[in-house]
């Protein structure tokens, strides 16, 4: 396989003082679309996610329970893994930072970058947020509060190990002008843009004051900041620093890291100076989207309105979910949950656009034809505006898929769903079946209707796999063996293949 059809992307590592939330299945739900897609036209795909499990936050919490830090990770590293086996993820690798192939690389990447000169021994005293586990100058504070999180801050002072960040200011700025792409959305890159030409500081990347982390190498007093730690596991989950892993060879630099945007700053920034200073290749690109509101308003365990995904995919089903999640918001833009605008989708765009599009045809083709099908024949002016039609949106799609633009890649396979159920009404296979002379014309509309089907079935496997390899089943074709680089071309349902008459693929939902 040729280097250019490899592919890695990464979901945030997870942390594990969390509860999995909506937000948490959004951002993973868009890698595993992405993953499918890339995997759909040829590539070799790496798809990492994993959890985040060092820090004082865990250190505190375990404590409070009777438990130890990795006692309390084991436990609740589970119901990540169980989410996204639910949420049918298909992530070919899981990392979790108290393993030891973390460690090693941890370790190794901070001896690569001390032993260059970019790690120095200095004093720290800032205003520290242990919920953020981030510090704050005072002219950062609001009203003595923390930015991020608006909760209190404590003055503290320690031994710290300094990361030279100051000294990649120009190099960051020259490379993200240089690659328009590498921050997205466009605000974002704005945004990190602004912040680079304020300065950058040293940033203070060891703590004294708990013990549940990676020991600094040679100074066991010290562990290394959870930043640090955490944005390694890109690289460690390859191998790194292993030089006989053909994976870290194959994967590395990473296609795309795709965030939530309240950790851009340590992606676009921290991460970016640490692999400057390591002498490794920055990522292509990193991905920010925007957050969730549920009802108009923030999400919050006091308003008692944080959206849990294993009940919604319980009472909608899993691809209804994966359809919504990504059909409701430009990616990269923040978005409103509600039930009514789910319940609106599945019942709109799955159960009459798409389901009825289905049922419709493949009813029909059992009615008129016992559920085989015939030959076409003579192409009429509407079979070339379907075919012409679907070989310019499929085009259509890939780009928007290229861009991260999942709500527009669902748009366009909808005009197509729109465009079948059209035809059907222009073609008016009703009509052609009381005319025995219009058999075979009438054969030609079926087999076209259900080659749409076919066409459509490929394009929403990466978003909704259950249902694409229903419907492929139910056209009497293997779904394994369906791969958009091989079979997105119009005309390869075979004659003679046997098509069931589907059940509904969405029942209506009543409100």
């Amino acid at each position: 396989m040729s280097v250019d059809k490899r592919f890695y992307l990464t979901t945030p590592i997870y942390y594990v003082n969390d509860v999995p939330h909506i937000g948490h299945a959004y951002t993973t739900l868009a890698c595993d679309v992405m993953a499918r897609y890339k995997r759909a036209r040829g590539y070799e795909v790496s798809f990492l996610t994993g959890t985040d499990e060092h820090g004082q936050k865990v250190e505190k919490a375990a404590h409070a329970k009777g438990e130890t830090p990795l006692e309390l990770a084991d436990r609740v590293v589970k119901r990540f893994q169980s989410l996204w086996e639910k949420l049918n993820i298909s992530n070919t690798d899981f990392i979790r930072t108290s393993q030891e192939r973390h460690k090693l690389a941890v370790q190794e990447i901070f001896r690569t970058i001390e032993a260059k000169g970019d790690i120095y021994l200095g004093e720290y005293e800032d205003w520290y947020c242990t919920p953020c586990e981030t510090f704050w100058t005072e002219t950062n504070l609001l009203d003595g509060n923390c930015p991020d999180c608006g909760r209190p801050t404590d003055k503290l002072k320690e031994e710290s190990y300094f990361f030279r960040m100051s000294k990649y200011q120009d190099q960051m700025l020259e490379h993200i002008e240089a690659n328009p792409d590498f921050i997205q959305p466009k605000t974002r890159r704005n945004e990190i843009l602004s912040f680079l030409r304020e300065g950058l500081r040293d940033l203070s990347i060891s703590r004294t004051t708990f013990s549940w982390g990676i020991p600094v190498p040679g100074n066991d007093k010290h562990v290394i900041y959870v930043w640090f730690d955490a944005l390694t596991n890109y690289i460690s989950a390859l191998g790194y620093p292993n030089d006989s892993n053909d994976d870290f060879n194959k994967f590395w630099p990473c296609d795309a890291h795709v965030i939530g945007k309240d950790i851009l700053r340590f992606h676009t920034i921290y991460w970016p100076t640490f692999l400057l200073a390591a002498g490794l290749p920055l990522p292509k690109k990193i991905f920010a989207h925007g957050w969730w509101t549920v009802e108009g308003q923030k999400m919050s365990k006091s308003l008692a309105n944080v959206v849990e995904p294993n009940m919604l995919i319980d009472k909608y089903g899993v691809d209804a979910i994966r359809y919504f999640l990504l059909r409701e918001v430009p990616f990269g833009l923040d978005g409103d949950f509600s039930h009514s605008a789910l319940v609106h989708r599945i019942n709109s765009d799955l159960a009459n656009d798409l389901g009825n599009l289905v049922s419709r045809s493949t009813a029909m083709l059992s009615k008129y034809f016992k559920g085989e099908l015939t030959t076409p024949c003579k192409e009429t002016d509407i079979d070339k505006v379907l075919r012409d039609k679907f070989i310019q949106i499929v085009a259509v799609v890939y780009k928007h898929m290229e861009a991260f633009a999942f709500n527009k890649a669902l748009q366009s396979i909808w005009e197509l769903v729109s465009a079948a159920n059209k035809y059907i009404d222009d073609s008016a296979p009703w009509t052609l079946a009381k005319d025995d002379d219009q058999r075979e014309r009438l054969g030609t509309v079926m087999y076209n209707l259900l080659e749409a089907v076919r066409l459509i079935s490929l394009l929403v496997t990466p978003f909704m796999p259950d249902t694409g390899a229903r419907i492929c089943t139910i056209l009497g074709i293997d779904p394994e063996d369906q791969q958009l680089d091989k079979h997105d071309s119009w005309g390869l349902l075979k004659p003679g293949t046997m098509v069931e008459k589907a059940t509904p693929l969405f029942p209506r939902i009543e409100t």
